[in-house]
């Protein structure tokens, strides 16, 4: 089933965006796994725990796109550990009715610094099909959104 998201048909049914004010709510996700949410200073953990889960957080730097995840994210998106990844090379990895809906849910989020929730489905670079939940929000300073940070986790099985 799919939902209209900005005038445009997208299949993945969970797409939202949600005010930072939600921001301990929507990442719940870490409080499960007692992970705490980083703060600017804070460096990106490994947590083997998680990515045994299908889970895995991530940041964005906004001034140059650089990527910085933990092992989950590479174990979902198929790539090797500790590489390092283009954004553009993770975004053609997604199918394109979800990279549309991720773009404009991300632009949304830095313009008007919210937060969204969606779920894309993407093409490993190691062969097959695969959901994954996106829960993403900015961070920002002074007023300034500088980084995108959040979690993915692999939601494949919701959809069989």
């Amino acid at each position: 089933m799919g939902r209209l998201l900005l005038g445009s048909f997208d299949p993945s049914p969970l797409t939202h965006s949600w005010p930072l004010f939600e921001r301990d709510r929507r990442f719940d996700l870490g409080c499960l796994f007692d992970v705490p949410i980083r703060d600017d200073s804070a460096p990106l953990a490994d947590h083997d725990l998680l990515a045994r889960l299908g889970v895995g957080d991530w940041q964005c730097d906004l001034a140059d796109d650089r990527l910085t995840w933990s092992t989950g994210v590479y174990d979902l998106f198929g790539l090797p550990r500790d590489s390092v990844v283009a954004r553009r090379q993770s975004v053609a990895l997604y199918a394109e009715p979800s990279r549309v809906a991720m773009e404009r849910l991300r632009s949304y989020a830095i313009r008007h610094q919210r937060g969204f929730t969606l779920d894309a489905e993407i093409t490993p670079a190691n062969g097959g099909r695969r959901w994954m939940r996106i829960v993403a929000a900015p961070l920002s300073i002074a007023g300034r959104a500088v980084r995108l940070q959040g979690f993915k986790r692999d939601v494949s099985s919701d959809y069989l």
